[in-house]
């Protein structure tokens, strides 16, 4: 069951009380007989888990990377259609491991 906490607008008294969810509020103050407000408090919440952070729902590159590996992508492909020209189609497979040290 829950943990309510009330305070008096006349007197100031604070307090605790458990509740079930279906009980009425507190009205009257048990001190001064005046009127009585709940209080709320700020919850702390803790998400684990993926799927709750804005990266979460994007593919694992960014909108930087593209752009980068796209540079990258273009001058690897530039230097294996070069060398892929002068090579079969195996030797192709090579031109990427000859690129990939320079």
């Amino acid at each position: 069951m829950p943990t309510y906490q009330y305070a008096c607008t006349e007197c100031g008294h604070a307090f605790e009380q458990v509740q079930s969810f279906s009980d009425d509020a507190l009205t009257v103050c048990p001190e001064c007989a005046g009127k009585l407000r709940k209080l709320f408090n700020a919850v702390g919440v803790v998400f684990k888990g993926s799927g709750f952070y804005r990266t979460d729902s994007r593919g694992k590159s960014t909108a930087t990377e593209p752009a980068a590996a796209s540079t990258t992508s273009s001058s690897s492909d530039s230097s294996s259609s070069s060398s892929s020209d002068s090579s079969s189609s195996s030797g192709a497979s090579t031109s990427s491991t000859a690129a990939a040290p320079a």
